[in-house]
């Protein structure tokens, strides 16, 4: 079958979930029997979203093969539970970069390149290879940002094109914000709506369908309403309320029947509905047996009620995909690191959560808070998990206070320290020393050997199939430096146990603490391969250990 479009672009608002509508839709045709998948195009003249700044705009994402991305495709991932690869990515700068290149190589035989129609028939082409690469029958592809912001024209305009080319085989939908004034909060307005599909029109397009944003379910009279104004089917416009869990909005959408409405708009056969395994996960979600509290110590947020959740958006679902495996609601709440180093007594609050997870990040900042609160954790037998740069701060902590190399640091910290035993590699610091800095990042799936008589292999054993002797598994990476192996040897005497390495380069991967109901840290990311179906180990682990809290001191 020829591949069908479902375009997904905003309204006046962003941050009204596009990313969640669009894996949702995806995560629907999924359970009606076609191949799909999703493509995120994100307005920015940077290549990729590895120099962007998590604190503005959200966690950066990585694919497998090493893709930095938006925070959408960590969604469209966990959805549809599969892995996307670069070719589902794009921004302005590399569509630009690519166009640039082609002209450069005379790809376009002389002729003069233009922005209209080089740069829209590139995201055509780009959506094209997407779909092909992937199989699909079905591809869906969120355009970041408003349609009424001036860096979306270029994307609109490959719609209009993609229109003219395919009519048969495009759909448009709008996710738009309707907000709710008066007493209560239920009088729901539908004007900005109606503008926003007013500057559609402007760029020569016309919604097929409307996702109408809410804090409550749209009534029917607010959706002939929306239908009437702009000009839309009966059952053309779906009710998107706020929910308490993102994973019940596919479950909301086909309230309103949307699958049925795409189906019949793209001319497509209807296949079974099979959304068993999703209704029973929201069914654990809304139905739990008890709490689990966890804490994350973190820099990318502030104390108190301003917390950029964003930028740890998929260690916050581990978490859950986790917690509902163990049918508990997870209670997550964001620890400041600053506050450790200005006030080491405020690490008493620690013994308040059931798990500590201090998370990656870069630069200095708030480090020697994090490395108290993992001292903390160790030594008051508080479940612990690390994740990248929470295992390089492990190893620190673990060398200063057990081992008693006092002075011990990363060099990423101390250009000039004397026990760096976290270190840059030998092969990078002449990148790094001449800022190619991508070139000193160690990123995407790499594999690790899980060492047996460990938590973590004992963790990794569905995953693995329970075979015997070490799992060999693949994680994702985004860091540029490692544990020194020239300390390897001392810091194992004292007690730190490795537990994976990577078998081709014999870097440290996974490290534990001996006598301890679950202190684990790994220098890649598990929280890239987590599914709300299928929690990952590591996480899934953690949260059973939190949960049962015995041999705390």
């Amino acid at each position: 079958m020829a591949t069908k479009y479902i375009f997904v672009t905003g309204g006046v608002m962003s941050g009204v979930g596009k990313g969640v509508a669009t894996a949702s839709i995806a995560k629907i045709l999924k359970s009606r029997g076609f191949s799909v998948t999703a493509i995120k195009i994100d307005p920015y003249v940077n290549v990729d979203a590895g120099t962007m700044n998590p604190t503005e705009h959200g966690e950066v994402f990585v694919l497998d093969d090493g893709m930095e991305c938006d925070q959408d495709m960590g969604n469209y991932e966990r959805f549809l539970d599969t892995s996307l690869s670069c070719a589902n990515y794009m921004t302005t700068g590399s569509v630009y970069l690519s166009v640039i290149n082609k002209e450069r190589a005379m790809e376009y035989g002389g002729k003069c390149v233009e922005v209209v129609p080089q740069i829209p028939l590139e995201v055509i082409s780009r959506i094209d290879k997407a779909a092909k690469k992937n199989k699909a029958n079905i591809a869906i592809i969120e355009i970041g940002g408003t349609v009424g912001e001036y860096q979306n024209i270029l994307f609109l305009e490959a719609i209009r094109i993609l229109k003219i080319k395919k009519p048969k085989n495009v759909l448009l939908t709008l996710v738009s914000f309707v907000p709710s004034l008066g007493a209560g909060g239920t009088e729901l307005k539908t004007k900005p709506t109606q503008y926003a599909v007013r500057s559609l029109e402007s760029a020569g397009l016309h919604p097929d369908i409307i996702l109408a944003r809410a804090s409550v379910p749209l009534d029917q009279k607010r959706k002939e309403k929306l239908e009437f104004m702009c000009g839309l089917q009966e059952g053309d416009v779906i009710s998107a309320p706020n929910v308490e869990s993102i994973y019940e909005v596919p479950i909301n959408f086909e309230k309103d029947n949307i699958s049925d409405r795409i189906l019949k708009k793209l001319s497509l056969k209807a296949k079974n509905k099979d959304l068993a395994d999703w209704r029973d996960l929201v069914k654990n979600i809304q139905n739990p047996n008890g709490e689990v509290k966890i804490g994350i110590v973190g820099k990318y947020f502030g104390s108190g009620d301003f917390v950029l959740t964003d930028s740890y958006i998929s260690v916050l679902e581990s978490v859950k995909h986790a917690a509902y495996s163990w049918n508990k609601k997870p209670i997550i709440e964001w620890l400041d690191s600053d506050t450790y180093e200005k006030d080491a007594k405020l690490l008493d609050e620690l013994k308040n959560y059931d798990g500590i997870i201090v998370p990656g990040g870069f630069g200095n900042r708030g480090v020697e808070g994090k490395i108290k609160a993992t001292e903390y954790c160790r030594k008051n037998k508080i479940p612990f998990l690390g994740l990248c740069l929470g295992l390089q701060l492990s190893v620190i902590e673990f060398a200063r206070n057990v081992a008693g190399i006092k002075d011990a640091t990363s060099r990423e910290f101390d250009k000039k320290a004397k026990n760096a035993v976290i270190d840059i590699m030998e092969e990078q610091k002449k990148l790094l020393f001449e800022k190619h800095y991508g070139g000193t990042m160690r990123l995407g799936a790499y594999d690790c050997e899980v060492q047996p008589g460990t938590i973590s292999h004992e963790a990794y054993k569905d995953w693995a199939g329970e075979k015997s002797g070490p799992y060999i598994i693949s994680e994702r990476h985004r860091h540029r430096y490692e544990v020194n192996d020239k300390y390897r040897e001392i810091l194992q005497k004292k007690g730190m146990t490795v537990a994976g390495i990577n078998p081709k380069s014999n870097l440290v991967e996974i490290i534990e603490i001996k006598n301890h109901p679950f202190f684990v840290a790994s220098q890649f990311h598990p929280e890239f391969k987590s599914r709300p179906l299928k929690p990952h180990p590591l996480f899934r682990s953690f949260i059973n250990a939190a949960c049962l809290p015995a041999g705390r001191q």
